[in-house]
């Protein structure tokens, strides 16, 4: 089976995480690129599509929504595909105001899901979140790790 990870990044965190899932996936081939780069051709022959976005005001950034509005109608029905997101965990954000504002607003694998679901995708497993320390990052240690192990349970699901 042939997967595509596509992933918008701001500080370097999202790429990290879109590489590690593809480092994880298993008994396919899988292809990383970045939102920018993708065009529909990239999407022939795809059977596992994987798409993550940092979270930017409790969604995916600009360039993902696009990239999700602009899937034509079928071109991913029947076709599995999970979401991500990296994101601050709720318990690093030390004002209670704040924390509610955050867990509230949401964050952006989880409308990531629904369009893919939307258009027609298979959701093979609930949208996941990996965590960075601060708005720029890094990432919190093991965080590679869970997205490699992660990606063995989207691959089996």
């Amino acid at each position: 089976m042939k997967a595509l990870i596509v992933y918008d990044s701001e500080f370097g965190n999202t790429k990290q995480i879109a590489e590690a899932i593809a480092a994880g996936i298993e008994n396919c081939t899988a292809d990383v690129m970045h939102v920018g780069e993708i065009n529909p051709g990239n999407l022939d022959g795809v059977g596992l599509l994987v798409v993550g976005s940092p979270t930017r005001a409790f969604r995916p950034t600009n360039g993902i929504v696009r990239f999700l509005d602009s899937l034509s109608d079928g071109v991913i029905n029947d076709i599995a595909v999970a979401a991500f997101d990296t994101r601050i965990a709720s318990e690093d954000i030390k004002r209670k105001f704040f924390r509610f504002i955050v867990d509230s607003g949401g964050y952006a694998a989880n409308p990531i899901a629904e369009k893919l679901r939307k258009k027609g995708g298979i959701l093979v497993l609930p949208p996941e979140g990996f965590f960075v320390e601060g708005e720029k990052g890094p990432l919190k240690d093991g965080e590679t790790a869970r997205a490699k192990a992660w990606a063995k349970l989207v691959c089996h699901a």
